[in-house]
């Protein structure tokens, strides 16, 4: 038992050293663009979102912007779509080339666009975005054009992804709401030259897009199309057109007084001029390496909650640590050494060895009788019979159990499709956290962490056929194909069918986040003929050519009576209690991940590599969780721990998701039942995800707890 406590310590030495070498650094790239001077750059115009809503659109889709003109830049056409992988598709992305014109050294004091006649129902609409906050996204080589800040102190600049469509105030003189486009935007390209070979040439690389917005009338424009003031102050474009009195009160005619109804399409239109400035300036104090560093906000902040979350986890997994050491020395094999030493169990019941004197004579229960000088005092026969009601005693609890603690428990047939897709989902985990840590997925792979967490999991259905089919076997099951097809489609089929149906909702406000019908039939074509294939291979290989499992004690044909079991052990406060010590692991660092997605989407989230550290302490927790709360159940003499096992691991979901729902109270702002709708159903299903995960590192811990501490004991005291 030293051993194994020597074991723990290496392992808890190594996480702390793998703390102090893991870094949140990332591969900014495959390769390095460079551009010469008088080269073309081209711009693409992404989408616009905002922190309020979880609808997006696309931004050649708003009715408001100037539309792509279908002209030639940097050799391709405006308006032309850009391939994007899977993970861009499904993040709502709908990259498009644009009419911007950028020449590499060339600055431009102003540039016109266009001037977009814009009727009632798209001003109402350019004037919700700007009432949501909503920000557009323009991509230069491969970087997103933010908003430049400056912190407090003016010590540091950091970046905020998108720019602003427009902005709202009140009128001083109704104080009734107005709304203002931003339609004049300076771009600002920071370079340096490239690295190289390619700088030796006067090749450049970009270090930095910023836009700057700027809302400027329509009147006082010179024949270009430009304003004649930019830089001063000057009126802003209002998003407003007056009412059609004449028909409002045709509508109307008995009415004193006349609503404002900008639905009614009277042909009214507004013209709005859009131009923009190009400027390019050199900056050689940010290498091409180091430049997604300015997106990351408030790095050296977070850093010391980070490390905080890191020794909170740390803390409790330690504790722990300790909890199951003792459990695993002081008791498992404390117990198995004492009952070895004084007896075996048959069928649950006790048979006593014969016992030797202290003097190393035999014990009187051998019978061996050399008259009445060899009799033993009534005393000595009580200080016997006292022993034995202790050895009694000492052997209730989870030995008893033998012979019921390995029945195959109720609905087998679904519990190993269930561990099946667990397993997968563990496999996919890990792999997306070791490319996320080496910095293979970073934000400038866009939509990577998507795409590969996709592929990763497909790939891994050869593991999920393998350990349910293996499994299966174990419970003596034998429709191998049946259970094979339901470990295939019953939790990849349940994502398909929510994601569906939240598709339908999104579709219905022409949002970009709906995925196109060609990426469903991708998508169901990933799943039934590379997926399937793969379970059905990984599934035969385990059926077949597998031994199932070994459990060391044989199940009695009489089902034991379980007793009736103290409060805090039924289910529901057990996976309460249990669920609440790995969530106390994982929730601060919980907060930062939910900003990054729900809250701050104009930032990245980047630290991968605390964010391993604390998905490691947190299986490692869950993995002495469920053995704390699975020895405590077999000394109640409930051998029924096959689900319980599963629910316990999986306890900390409920935690996760009643974190959300607080988060959403009380952190967000999110407008819009539609937009409600699709943060619960995505926090569901992402809690479902992690429940099932968590779940089957709970039942696999188990299994091999239960296996190990019984193949203790029957190696020496169980006859069966």
């Amino acid at each position: 038992m030293h051993a194994d406590f020597r074991i723990g310590v290496c392992s808890l030495l190594a996480i702390l050293s793998a703390i102090g070498s893991v870094q949140a650094f990332y591969i900014p790239g495959w390769s390095i663009r460079s551009y010469l001077d008088d080269e073309t750059i081209p711009l693409h115009v992404n989408k616009v979102y905002s922190d309020n809503s979880q609808i997006q659109y696309a931004y050649y889709d708003l009715p408001f912007v100037c539309p792509p003109t279908g002209k030639k830049h940097a050799g391709y056409a405006s308006g032309r779509s850009i391939s994007l992988n899977l993970g861009e598709v499904l993040r709502g992305d709908r990259i498009m080339t644009s009419d911007y014109d950028l020449v590499m050294g060339q600055d431009q004091e102003c540039q016109y666009l266009c001037s977009h006649k814009t009727d009632r129902r798209g001003i109402k609409r350019a004037q919700e975005l700007v009432e949501n906050g909503y920000v557009a996204e323009w991509i230069v080589d491969n970087l997103p054009g933010a908003t430049s800040f400056v912190t407090v102190d003016k010590t540091h600049r950091y970046y905020a992804a998108g720019f602003k469509m427009g902005y709202k105030d009140f009128s001083p003189v109704t104080g009734k709401p107005r709304y203002f486009i931003n339609n004049h935007l300076t771009l600002v390209l920071r370079w340096r030259k490239a690295p190289g070979r390619a700088g030796d040439h006067g090749g450049k690389v970009i270090v930095g897009f910023e836009v700057y917005t700027k809302s400027i009338e329509a009147g006082h424009r010179e024949g270009s199309g430009c304003p004649q003031e930019i830089h001063g102050e000057t009126e802003g474009m209002e998003l407003y057109i007056a009412p059609n009195n004449t028909h409002l009160a045709s509508q109307y005619p008995h009415s004193s007084y006349l609503p404002v109804d900008d639905d009614i399409d009277d042909g009214s239109t507004l013209t709005i001029p859009y131009s923009y400035a190009v400027y390019f300036r050199e900056d050689d104090r940010v290498d091409w390496s180091r430049r997604w560093d300015l997106y990351f906000n408030n790095q050296e902040e977070s850093t010391s909650i980070h490390w905080l979350a890191i020794i909170n986890s740390l803390v409790i997994c330690g504790l722990l640590t300790a909890v199951v050491v003792m459990i695993l020395s002081k008791t498992v094999v404390g117990d198995g050494r004492r009952t070895a030493k004084e007896g075996v169990l048959e069928e649950g019941k006790i048979k006593l060895k014969g016992k030797k004197s202290r003097t190393g004579n035999r014990s009187p229960r051998e019978k061996v009788s050399n008259g009445l000088l060899d009799q033993k005092s009534e005393a000595d026969l009580d200080n016997d019979a006292s022993s034995d009601e202790e050895f009694i005693e000492d052997i209730t609890g989870w030995k008893l159990l033998h012979g019921d603690v390995f029945r195959s428990p109720r609905y087998a047939g679904f519990l190993a499709p269930l561990i099946g897709s667990g397993t997968q989902l563990v496999f996919m985990t890990m792999g997306l956290l070791i490319l996320s840590t080496i910095g293979v997925l970073n934000p400038s792979f866009r939509g990577g962490f998507v795409s590969v967490g996709m592929g990763l999991f497909v790939f891994a259905g050869v593991f999920s056929g393998y350990f349910s089919g293996r499994i299966y076997k174990t419970f003596n099951g034998n429709n191998w194909r049946q259970n094979t097809l339901m470990t295939a489609l019953l939790f990849p089929g349940l994502l398909f069918s929510t994601i569906f149906i939240l598709n339908l909702f999104v579709w219905a406000q022409a949002s970009s986040t709906a995925l196109p019908f060609g990426t469903l039939i991708g998508l169901i074509a990933l799943w039934l003929l590379i997926q399937l294939p793969l379970v059905y291979c990984g599934s035969w290989y385990g059926f077949h050519r597998s031994s199932p499992y070994e459990h060391p004690t044989k199940t009695n044909n009489i089902p034991r009576q379980i007793p009736e079991q103290p409060w805090y052990m039924r289910s529901i406060y057990s996976i309460l209690l249990a669920g609440l010590i790995p969530f106390a692991v994982i929730f601060i660092e919980l907060l930062f991940v939910f900003r990054s997605i729900w809250q701050d989407k104009s930032g990245y989230y980047y630290v991968f590599g605390f964010l391993s550290v604390v998905s490691l302490v947190c299986i490692l927790t869950v993995v002495e969780v469920t053995i704390v709360a699975t020895y405590v159940q077999l000394c109640s003499e409930n051998y029924n721990w096959w689900w319980q096992s599963i629910f316990i691991g999986a306890g900390s979901s409920v935690w996760v998701f009643l974190y959300c729902v607080w988060f959403y109270w009380f952190k967000l702002h999110i407008q819009g039942f539609i937009s409600g709708i699709l943060f619960f159903s995505y926090s569901l299903l992402a809690c479902a995800v992690y429940g099932l995960l968590t779940g089957t590192v709970g039942f696999l811990t188990a299994y091999a707890f239960v296996r190990r501490i019984y193949g203790y004991i029957s190696s020496s005291v169980l006859v069966v």
